[in-house]
């Protein structure tokens, strides 16, 4: 996730990409670079790159301001390559400069190619890839326009791509797959980004690019071709957004926003992890060989809050798919007593922050009783990878939302990663079973906008409901951490009393609570528990509870005995939770907006607990 402006027309560049970089740096806040175009000596370029946050670039700019009408930008936020000036984008080779969002899968294979061609590379990222192959073009003979035609067509994986030539001084060139990219319509001047609110103090007349397209942009206007070289007209769209409506996306609140991000997070997570012919994972930075894979006796896992839910999500996949006993923990629990882990143990600290307190000193106390320590954070370099062996981080971006959505449905997909990666070499996952594994895995951002947009009507639900003052939701086997996600959802921002439970638990006390003015939540995906889960609805409706069932497919048994079902639509059952937590994050969500409650700031509530 990295945030792209470009910028040419009749003004000068770097200060107009500097405000759009600022106002993306949501979405990368690792590196930040620049490259501008001078026609200073019949066309050179100008690049700016340093580690860290923007303010750094910001400086260096300020100590030699490169002058250029025409140019690009980045912010990064590292997939390939740690963060360091040398992996900044833009890398520059030779005449071209290039910058990415998302993940090229084949730069392994490209980059021995091209090695083997005699070629040499300064950085560790995949985008040099994009830089070389441009530059190998235009030493061919091409113009700009043609060299990313012919980049492109070698480049497997997601791209949004911005190229400036120091040769080519009337334009530049993007193209777009699989990673948002937008053009925006000026006066005599046009620009490009990864997202509206980059170009919105300059002009609200956009076109989005579409899978596969390329541009090719001038001060007085823009060229589109799809992947096939033919011509695309497309109308341009004004955007009536205000400052802040850009910021959220058009969305009423950031944590709506959010909850429609989760494919992304999703797939961002997961790109460049997933060996291209679905035979293996690749964890960079997570320090686990096949060697410390088939050593390690257990895996415990310990988190706070969302993140506990995630981590219980683990447990069941580590123990289902990988084999391997597993265990989830509170991090304030495990780190107040005496806790029995050593060399043979993995301790997966798991926090979306990287900061969060308890987690962090269990951590701490788990390494110095000879535990191995991977930190799972959407952080880079937070205090909890940094105390780790190993980091896996996810790639949801930054969330704004107290309640955290989509950084969990993030920590979902590295830890079904890291449950395929140790099943594969501890020789529990052939692989048959990994490639039907990781192919249903890819196929999960997919069916989670299908889910998300099947369940729009939510909100009808959601008022019909909102003066219950108690729920219970109820789950069983890997619904039962999906059941306590959405109690805690609802009590974060409606502030209604919910408690989640494992359905074989309620005939053991909570059965007493169920009366026809409580909803329960069923989550009865079906999966190998749902005959026993049908058992708990029909108990519950025999106590006139006001069931809201939520199931992967119709089922008219279930139709007869809820008052609504929500389905999300069918995936392995191994990978249920990414699809049935959504309706109930809707469904929070839609309340508390009823209700009129702060739904990204809750009361009482802080996004990081960095203190007892």
């Amino acid at each position: 996730m990295c945030g792209i402006v470009a910028y040419v027309g009749p003004k000068e560049a770097a200060p107009l990409i500097l405000e759009g970089l600022r106002r993306l740096e949501y979405r990368g806040y690792d590196s930040a670079g620049i490259a501008v175009r001078s026609d200073a000596g019949g066309g050179t370029l100008a690049v700016v790159r340093c580690e860290g946050k923007l303010a750094r670039l910001e400086e260096a700019v300020r100590r030699a301001p490169p002058s250029g009408t025409r140019g690009v930008g980045h912010t990064r936020w590292a997939t390939h390559g740690r963060p360091s000036e040398r992996n900044a984008h833009p890398p520059q080779v030779g005449r071209v400069a290039v910058v990415h969002n998302g993940i090229i899968e084949n730069h392994l294979e490209v980059r021995r190619r091209l090695e083997g061609q005699g070629r040499t590379f300064a950085s560790e990222t995949d985008t040099e890839i994009a830089a070389h192959l441009l530059d190998e073009a235009l030493a061919a003979g091409a113009s700009l326009v043609e060299a990313m035609r012919r980049a492109v067509r070698q480049i497997e994986g997601s791209y949004a791509l911005a190229a400036v030539d120091a040769r080519t001084g009337d334009r530049l060139v993007v193209a777009k797959n699989a990673s948002p990219l937008i053009l925006g319509i000026g006066d005599g001047e046009m620009f490009a980004a990864s997202d509206i609110p980059a170009i919105l103090p300059y002009t609200n007349r956009v076109i989005p690019l579409e899978e596969g397209e390329l541009a090719e942009l001038t001060r007085d206007g823009v060229r589109i071709e799809d992947a096939a070289g033919r011509p695309v007209s497309r109308a341009v769209r004004r955007i009536d957004w205000s400052p802040l409506q850009a910021e959220k996306g058009g969305f009423k609140h950031f944590m709506l926003k959010e909850i429609h991000e989760q494919p992304r997070a999703v797939e961002d997570t997961l790109r460049g992890r997933i060996v291209a012919d679905r035979t293996g994972v690749f964890l960079e930075g997570a320090e686990l060989d096949d060697e410390t894979a088939r050593s390690l006796h257990r895996v415990v896992l310990v988190a706070c809050g969302t993140s506990f839910h995630a981590a219980m999500s683990g447990q069941r996949w580590l123990e289902g798919l990988a084999g391997v006993p597993a265990v989830a923990e509170l991090a304030s629990e495990f780190r107040g007593r005496e806790p029995i882990v050593g060399e043979h143990d993995l301790v997966v600290a798991v926090s979306q922050s990287g900061e969060t307190i308890d987690t962090l000193a269990a951590a701490k106390l788990a390494r110095e009783r000879g535990a191995r320590i991977l930190a799972v954070a959407n952080v880079l370099d937070s205090a909890i990878p940094r105390a780790a062996h190993g980091s896996l981080y996810t790639h949801a971006g930054p969330e704004i939302g107290v309640a955290s959505t989509k950084c969990f449905v993030a920590q979902l997909a590295a830890l079904a990663l890291l449950a395929l990666r140790l099943g594969s070499a501890r020789g529990r996952l052939d692989a048959g079973g990994l490639a039907e594994l990781t192919a249903a895995l890819l196929r999960i951002p997919g069916r989670m906008r299908e889910a998300i947009a099947r369940n729009s009507g939510v909100e009808t639900l959601g008022r019909a409901l909102a003066s219950a003052p108690n729920w219970l939701y109820l789950g069983r086997g890997r619904s039962y951490p999906i059941a306590l996600e959405g109690a805690l959802k609802l009590k974060e921002i409606s502030y209604i009393h919910a408690e989640g439970y494992a359905a074989g638990e309620m005939k053991h006390g909570p059965i007493a609570l169920i009366d026809r003015n409580v909803p329960v939540v069923a989550v009865v995906p079906h999966d190998e528990q749902f005959e026993k889960m049908m058992g708990n609805v029909h108990e519950v409706h025999a106590r006139e509870a006001r069931v809201v069932a939520v199931t992967d497919r119709e089922d008219p048994e279930l139709r007869t005995l809820s008052e609504e079902v929500l389905t999300v639509g069918e995936t392995l059952p191994a990978f249920s939770p990414f699809l049935t937590v959504l309706p109930l994050q809707l469904l929070a969500y839609h309340i508390a907006d009823f209700k009129g409650t702060d739904v990204d700031q809750p009361r009482n509530l802080a996004k990081t607990v960095t203190v007892e």
